[in-house]
């Protein structure tokens, strides 16, 4: 009898997992630009080029681009130090703003995909969840 109903419960929570929706990519991108403009853009700017020597873009940033996840590693604990974005150092600090998994998937989906840039990938709070402060010390 016991083994009916953790078969059972386990088949059913398979199934609705599968019947929920999951966000789409749009979803992400829309959640992600209320985000970036209750937290982000003050610094970043509202067209994304940031602060001349002081906050680095994120329009066309090949930094962003070329690190994903050194950029969610950034969102997800606060970035501090030198960077250099387009052939230009950066030496500031951006202070950890308390977003869960979720939300800093959906405003990398949202900087990703906006003012020109266009990533094809898809971020997701599993893909946030998995990194670790360690990715710094690479």
């Amino acid at each position: 009898m016991k083994l009916f109903f953790f078969f059972y419960f386990f088949g059913f929570g398979v199934f609705t997992y599968f019947l929920i929706p999951q966000k789409s990519k749009a979803q992400s991108i829309t959640n992600g630009s209320l985000i970036y403009n209750d937290f982000c853009y003050r610094c970043h700017g509202v067209n994304g080029l940031g602060q001349d020597n002081l906050i680095p873009p994120l329009k066309s940033s090949d930094y962003l681009l070329n690190n994903i996840n050194l950029s969610i590693a950034g969102l997800k604990y606060g970035l501090k130090g030198k960077i250099i974005v387009n052939g230009k150092v950066y030496n500031s600090y951006m202070t950890y703003q308390g977003l869960d998994n979720e939300e800093i998937a959906d405003v990398m989906n949202y900087i990703l995909n906006q003012w020109g840039n266009n990533y094809e990938g898809f971020i997701d709070a599993s893909q946030v969840e998995k990194i670790s402060k360690s990715i710094f010390e690479k």
